[in-house]
């Protein structure tokens, strides 16, 4: 039988091993779609006449363990309902291609750069050299320039849903802001258990745009990040989805917004948690509703076993969590959260039922999670900020972002654990490259269920503490919170691991 969380479970629990608040039910309050305004304010951008956008493009699959596309960004406009905005977008699709591969498979992408700026690919998910044409985010290809990323996956790289955008220092949040980004799934035991196999399967990439995406972050937005006007699916306003009677509806969501959280619910329905962002977890966990930071992924089923009709999809618009009181900013964790909403649910999706298959019946058992061992260290990251000329920036254990620093320096096969201790104001999404982690504990409290993470989220004044192993592959990657005006602001590091 699955876990269930309840209300008394989760209010003592600030955030769970998912990364968000898993919310009891409560009455669902009267709600709408985003009705957008009727003009878009003049682009300040200097090329004319880009192509429109279309919302998601068709999966790309690999063929005889090979898959090759040229990824282009590129300007691009996005309309919505009755206004039409400027974007940035791969190969003209506002989720990028969707790309899907198995264990073993080889990625052939060649990034073309037609921007006017410089960028470059991180492949966020996936367990791949960071060096060469692999997940090397310190490269720089220039405006007109391309670069061809090849990698090879492991025979027994877990099945997961992993997530492609820029990472040139500087720009991520700006590129983002503007639609970069798109979906690799990796496809493999998960898939094969059978109640999996016959659910209705959606991607579902969370993303809000802006009229003006090359606006830099005002007043509150310096501590918050980015936020646009329009919330999407895959490019859309209030998709809908089929659930057959009696079936399940597996849902693949990802957060691949530049800075806001999303809470979301499903109007008179539970949901089960099958896989985080590393992948399957061991046993589904019931849920009510569930919080994606930036960056953050989440497998769930959605069971079709309630009335036949429509029943809506809501985002409950919660902000970050600020730390109220005397204990505020003290790193132990004694803080009280305050979780700011902005006003009332918003419907995002619909799902219809459709017409009535045999009952299917959750699997009981997804995979099996050993535990890693024992650390050899411990690494202490304090998650600060301060004030610069410039504007706001954003600190790791009271340093900004050099590019020439090494911030840690660890050996290849280690074990060690990393304490993550948030002085700042507001939350931070913290994330590492290349190797996926375990969540041990949260202000000493251990996490209700194991997973592999590789983004996770901090309260103001908790402590969190995650247990990885630098598995494969040396070589220098980054380490940073994902509110990327954060990271653009100095919130990275650099991890070096060494043979």
């Amino acid at each position: 039988m699955p876990m269930k969380f309840t209300r008394r479970h989760l209010l003592a629990l600030s955030a769970t091993a998912v990364g968000g608040v898993v919310l009891a039910r409560q009455p669902w309050r009267r709600s709408t779609a985003i009705t957008p305004s009727a003009s878009p304010s003049p682009s300040s951008l200097s090329s004319t006449n880009p192509a429109p956008t279309a919302p998601i493009a068709k999966p790309i699959a690999s063929r005889d363990g090979l898959l090759e596309q040229t990824i282009t960004p590129q300007r691009s406009r996005l309309t919505l309902g009755d206004t039409t905005i400027d974007t940035l977008a791969y190969n003209g699709f506002a989720t990028g291609d969707r790309l899907e591969v198995r264990p073993g498979d080889t990625l052939r992408l060649t990034l073309n750069n037609q921007l006017d700026e410089p960028t470059n690919l991180h492949f966020h998910g996936l367990h791949v050299p960071p060096t060469g044409s692999g997940d090397n985010v310190f490269r720089h290809i220039a405006p007109g320039e391309a670069h061809t990323y090849e990698f090879q996956l492991a025979p027994d790289h877990p099945a997961t849903l992993a997530y492609y955008h820029p990472h040139h220092h500087g720009l991520v949040a700006k590129q983002i802001f503007g639609g970069l980004g798109g979906a690799i799934i990796v496809r493999g035991d998960i898939d094969e258990i059978p109640a999996i196999q016959a659910a209705t399967e959606e991607l579902v990439i969370l993303k809000d745009f802006d009229r003006d995406f090359t606006r830099s972050p005002k007043g509150q937005e310096h501590l918050k990040g980015r936020h646009g006007e329009f919330i999407t699916i895959n490019g859309q306003q209030n998709p809908r989805w089929t659930i057959p009677q009696n079936g399940l509806l597996r849902l693949r969501l990802l957060n691949a917004s530049t800075a806001r959280y999303y809470e979301f619910a499903i109007e008179g329905h539970p949901f089960y948690l099958i896989g985080t962002d590393g992948g399957a977890i061991e046993q589904p966990v019931e849920l009510e509703a569930i919080r994606l930071a930036p960056g953050e992924r989440a497998d769930i089923l959605v069971k079709g076993d309630r009335p036949p009709g429509s029943y809506r999809v809501f985002d409950f618009g919660i902000g970050l969590a600020r730390g109220m009181g005397q204990g505020m900013g003290n790193g132990m964790g004694n803080s009280t959260m305050m979780y700011q909403q902005d006003g009332e649910p918003t419907t995002i999706a619909t799902i219809e039922y459709g017409d009535p298959v045999e009952p299917i019946a959750l699997p009981d058992q997804l995979t099996t999670i050993a535990p890693l061992p024992e650390p050899a260290t411990t690494h202490r990251i304090t998650l600060g900020h301060g004030r610069a000329q410039n504007g706001m920036i954003f600190l790791l254990n009271g340093q900004r972002f050099d590019p020439d620093r090494v911030d840690i320096q660890t050996q290849l096969g280690q074990v060690e654990d990393w304490e993550i201790i948030n002085r700042a104001m507001t939350s931070h999404p913290f994330h590492i490259h290349i190797n996926a982690f375990q969540v041990i504990d949260r202000n000493g409290q251990p996490e209700p269920f194991r997973a592999w993470k590789d983004t996770i989220n901090v309260n103001p004044g908790e402590v969190v503490r995650i247990r990885t192993r630098y598995n494969d592959f040396a070589g220098k990657t980054a380490f940073h919170c994902h509110i990327l005006d954060h990271e653009d602001a100095g919130m990275m590091g650099i991890l070096a691991i060494e043979a």
